[in-house]
């Protein structure tokens, strides 16, 4: 009996032992299941995880280890118009200055994207109200005396609250104005004389090549742009010329009133995101990112940092991000959100006996917001630079200040002013009867030198020296700052809006001049 008993009991404690790693390993299983894995973390931040796969496979030659389960489940894409992003608007109609707290009216003037997605149209209206008026400092108003002018523009800051969209949806917004904005801009196109002058050169089979048809698209994606760029201003209710002239010559007047002009347009930057819910991003859509760009296709974006040809040096990195996703055809090719990098590739800061200032950048690298890295080589086609900033882009892109041939005009009413000054009608040297001179010339001069306000003090002052003074002064001061005086800069504020031609037959070989070679020499090579 005992022998039984003990074999029994051998096998109950064998099948205890050899059913315990099997629990072990069961629960250790279920444990697994129930915690998230280490890489869910990493999966929190939005990113593209198909165009992520098929990147990560094509630069190391790997497979993916994905299950194929997770591989066919959809990804969601957040349309979300992220921190930082920066609303072009402009006002919609003139502002006269009054307080703090008045509000503005303005239109989006430029669409907003999110990822391919258009999310804030063209004409969405977007309120905001005056948040400080500057005082003028004791130096600028003595200075603007002298000048005839005692209410001389103080800076004005704004601040941009609400968005109502086309549809009606009425949003908040949390954001600060760039620095640099306040301007009635417009967009410049690169000079296509050139360009005409050697095509009359070429024969009928040379303009059937690869590189013409990409020169024929660039052109036309600059039309479109500036049909889009017309279309945006005629929503705004800008003056016509005689308002203008209007508000011109009330500017010349000792005392007068500060406006905003209609059109004046501002970088509005968000300081929080704008959330517009999320779509199913498919393996097709992900698998045309980072596809083959056709040769001379054209993209929008903006500057990530000012550059002025005053403290800009050459070699200096550029990035910029693109502000509407790039199609060929339904085909998603480059997202909004995808950067480009690149460099200044020339720069000349601007000199006395008025010349100007140059600047010429380049972009090298385009990245997609899935870290896939494209090589091209592309150049600025078109630019919004001030209307007072006199920017002009060559046939290559290289931006230059120019200087308004309007000076030559007030240059010589300066002079003709301080001629006047110098004749009197009726009235000759020692003349006793008439020693002041005439009131004719004394204003003359009055208004050659300090305005309206030399003016009155010419008809004043009866004094022919006063006269011939402030003539000449006006004159000289004229002569100076339209021919000898500094220069203008080129300017490019933050969140600049640019237009890209991209070349992407010569984009893995672009040459980068050595550091010795001065920047003058730079020219001749276009670079």
């Amino acid at each position: 009996m005992n022998i039984p008993k003990t074999l029994c009991a051998m096998l109950v404690g064998f099948a205890c032992v050899t059913r315990l790693p099997a629990q072990t390993d069961a629960q250790t299983q279920n444990q697994t299941q129930d915690q998230p894995p280490a890489s869910a973390t990493e999966q929190q931040t939005p990113r593209l995880l198909p165009g992520s796969a098929r990147g990560l496979s094509q630069r190391s030659g790997s497979q993916s280890t994905e299950s194929p389960k997770a591989a066919t489940q959809p990804q969601e894409l957040l349309l979300t118009v992220p921190k930082g992003t920066s609303l072009q608007v402009a006002l919609e109609k003139e502002v006269r200055i009054q307080k703090v707290g008045q509000t503005l009216d303005a239109l989006v003037i430029e669409p907003v994207y999110a990822f391919d997605r258009l999310v804030v149209p063209v004409g969405s209206r977007i309120r905001g109200q005056v948040t400080r008026i500057d005082a003028v400092s004791n130096g600028k108003r003595v200075l603007a005396s002298l000048d005839g002018d005692f209410t001389p523009e103080r800076k004005v800051e704004v601040q941009f609250t609400d968005i109502t969209l086309a549809d009606g949806t009425h949003m908040a917004l949390h954001s600060s104005v760039t620095p640099g904005s306040g301007q009635v801009l417009k967009l410049v196109s690169t000079s296509e004389k050139e360009t005409k002058a050697s095509g009359v050169k070429k024969s009928a089979e040379l303009k059937k090549t690869v590189g013409d048809a990409a020169s024929q698209r660039t052109k036309e994606a600059k039309q479109i742009a500036r049909d889009e760029w017309n279309s945006a201003v005629k929503q705004l209710k800008t003056p016509g010329r005689m308002h203008r002239l209007q508000r011109y010559a009330e500017a010349q007047l000792p005392v007068h009133r500060q406006y905003i002009a209609a059109g004046t347009m501002y970088f509005v930057e968000l300081e929080e995101p704008l959330d517009f819910g999320k779509e199913p991003l498919t393996p097709q859509m992900a698998a045309t990112l980072g596809g083959p760009l056709p040769n001379g296709c054209v993209v929008h974006a903006r500057l990530n940092t000012s550059l002025s040809s005053a403290t800009a040096h050459r070699e200096q990195e550029v990035e910029a991000i693109l502000t509407r996703p790039l199609f060929d055809g339904d085909h998603l090719l480059l997202p909004q959100g995808s950067r480009l990098k690149g460099t200044v590739r020339q720069v000349r800061a601007a000199r006395r006996m008025k010349k100007n200032g140059q600047l010429r950048i380049a972009f090298q690298q385009i990245v997609l917001p899935d870290g896939i890295e494209q090589r091209v080589q592309a150049a600025l086609v078109g630019v919004q630079a001030g209307k007072d900033g006199n920017v002009k882009l060559d046939s290559e892109g290289g931006a230059e200040a120019t200087t308004s041939k309007s000076r030559y005009g007030a240059v010589a009413l300066s002079i003709g002013l301080a001629a006047a000054s110098l004749h009197h009608f009726g009235d000759h040297d020692g003349d006793a009867t008439t020693p002041s001179g005439t009131t004719g010339g004394r204003a003359a001069g009055g208004i050659g030198g300090f305005k309206l306000v030399g003016a009155v003090m010419g008809v004043l002052v009866k004094s022919r020296a006063f006269g011939y003074t402030m003539g000449g002064y006006g004159a000289g001061m004229s002569i100076y700052r339209n021919f000898l005086a500094r220069g203008h800069e080129v300017v490019f504020p933050k969140n600049t809006a640019m237009e890209i031609g991209i070349d992407t037959r010569a984009g893995a070989n672009v040459p980068t001049p050595p550091d010795s070679k001065p920047a003058e020499a730079s020219e001749s090579t276009g670079q």
